[in-house]
């Protein structure tokens, strides 16, 4: 049966189905309680809200800082980080450790929270306790090895002792975290930021804030002195730059645009920054691929929260002899999503988170159908779900003439693209100024690996969307070209936090002429001893 015939097989009309709604309500997360207990310290002599995109409706009053806030958030945290830097790194990873634990005890309530903020799925927001709970792990035991003193080989072996010391970034990392992760994306920093000993001053954005307070409270509860953790809350136009020139350290999450600004903010200043910035990630279908389990990976990489996931898969590239048989299987299973505001689980896909994306989404679509592509499933806004619920769509037919083709659309929208020659498809797949996440499917592995290591991203998976290389905090994590610059994750991870310093401790002899030698004699014996090390294959 073909797409068409499949298609036309499938009811429409009424779209997705909307899910049954939990009892519960936004209202029952969010109290004045829960918001007074954990906005209590926040430095902000201004007043701001927050909208859950669920309802449309505003759920918290907070406060707003100012740069004179940012400057006394940084002042108390700078205090603060002298006395947490003086702890061993096992007494720092051991709050991590307790946090984990908290965390996983407690996730209902980080779950509810994330929901209400980011209208995100029940099984969505619990990607962001598994992640976090999985780096809280990770570096908790693995810190102490990170970070400890290293023995190199000196300039001569035996004269030179040579030790190199990881030290925190002076005093203050300042991390900038958007709305679509803000559990995920402000611990996933923040973890090892603190553990190397450094405070941190987070600003959230404001829609999603009460998630990294909460965070904070867990984290308190684990041990963490309070003031080594700020919070500052505000328009990012005003609160991100204060934030950028008080930081020693920049950790930013967000668009390429912004991105940009970042880092040339912070290069003015001679400050180090990570960026983890846009994608317009792909998913390779080869011809051997086992379809079913493609089909289900891509509904995961391309609708997970909606599609604002910097990982979300927004091109397919299926092999011509199988991309009838797939793309009838992914129309039916994406048009089977169901959509919901429900807190429990059971919903396939959340809202967007406003109505900012909403337009962007909606304009994508639009423009593509105008000029011709064609709408496979989807395509349309559901205001009768949520304000700013979109249906999961697939493209067939897009040109590189449309917006939809390269620019990052950050929401529930896939292009379908066939390809005949896998060279032809690795070209194309590599095509795009992005390069953050990649996905191959097929049955051999070898190949798939092959593949894998021609495609220009910094994370690619085998016969798995996004969530085996994310999950996988070993390793690093972070955008090739216009996707970023460092990494999370992994040993690159933790060092990005740290300043490196040697320490080389010279014995019985000076590099210099001595005992008796002359300068032409000292050159001549170098010049031998450095034979001597290449030959002994001393590194």
């Amino acid at each position: 049966m073909g797409v068409e015939s499949e298609i036309n097989n499938i009811a429409t009309g009424d779209g997705n189905p909307v899910a049954a709604q939990s009892g519960r309500t936004v209202t029952d997360v969010v109290t004045s309680d829960l918001v007074f207990r954990l906005t209590r310290g926040v430095q902000g002599s201004g007043r701001t809200v927050s909208c859950t995109p669920m309802t449309g409706e505003i759920v918290a009053e907070l406060p707003a800082s100012t740069p004179h806030d940012v400057e006394v958030a940084f002042s108390r945290a700078r205090e603060a980080q002298r006395e947490w830097a003086s702890l061993s790194v096992r007494r720092r990873a051991a709050v991590l450790l307790r946090f984990h634990d908290i965390l996983l005890d407690k996730q209902a309530e980080a779950m509810d929270l994330i929901q209400v903020e980011t209208g995100k799925a029940r099984l969505h927001a619990h990607e962001e306790v598994q992640g976090v709970a999985v780096v809280a792990r990770h570096y908790g035991r693995k810190a102490p090895a990170y970070l400890r003193p290293r023995r190199h080989l000196g300039a001569f072996p035996v004269l030179t002792k040579v030790t190199e010391w990881r030290h925190p970034r002076g005093v203050v990392v300042g991390q900038i975290v958007p709305w679509n992760y803000p559990l995920e994306l402000s611990l996933g920093d923040a973890l090892p930021a603190l553990v190397a000993g450094n405070a941190v001053v987070t600003k959230p954005d404001t829609q999603s804030t009460l998630t990294p307070l909460w965070a904070r409270r867990q984290l308190i509860q684990a041990g963490l002195p309070a003031d080594v953790w700020q919070i500052v809350i505000g328009d990012g136009r005003v609160v991100g730059p204060a934030v950028v020139d008080q930081a020693d350290y920049v950790a930013f999450t967000g668009s390429v645009r912004t991105g940009r600004d970042v880092a040339t903010r912070a290069a003015a200043r001679l400050v180090g920054a990570s960026l983890e910035l846009g994608g317009k990630n792909a998913l390779l279908v080869l011809a051997d691929a086992d379809l079913d389990k493609a089909v289900e990976g891509a509904v995961r990489t391309c609708f997970s929260s909606a599609g604002q996931l910097c990982l979300s898969a927004e091109r397919i590239f299926v092999h011509s002899s199988v991309a009838a048989a797939f793309l009838e299987r992914f129309v039916r299973r994406t048009r089977a999503f169901t959509l919901g505001t429900s807190l429990s689980y059971g919903v396939g896909m959340g809202s967007l988170a406003g109505r900012r994306q909403l337009e962007a989404v909606s304009r994508h679509v639009d423009q593509a159908v105008a000029e011709g592509a064609t709408v496979l499933t989807g395509g349309r806004p559901r205001p009768d779900i949520g304000p700013f619920f979109y249906e999961p769509t697939i493209l067939d037919g897009v040109e590189p003439t449309m917006a939809v083709h390269a620019e990052e659309t950050f929401g529930p929208v896939v292009s379908v693209y066939r390809f005949t020659d896998e060279d032809e498809a690795v070209e194309r797949v590599n095509a795009t100024p992005y390069g953050l996440n990649s996905s191959v499917w097929t049955k051999d592995i070898r190949r798939g690996e092959r593949i894998a290591a021609r495609l220009q991203s910094g994370t690619v998976n085998v016969n798995e969307g996004y969530t085996s290389a994310h999950g996988s905090v070993r390793s690093p994590m972070g955008g090739m070209k216009d996707s970023g610059l460092g990494r999370r994750h992994g040993l690159e991870g933790i060092l990005n936090y740290t300043e490196a310093q040697t320490v080389a401790t010279q014995r019985i002899l000076p590099l210099a002429p001595s005992m008796g030698m002359d300068d032409q004699q000292y050159a001549a014996f170098i010049s031998v001893s450095l034979r001597v090390m290449k030959a002994l294959r001393l590194r």
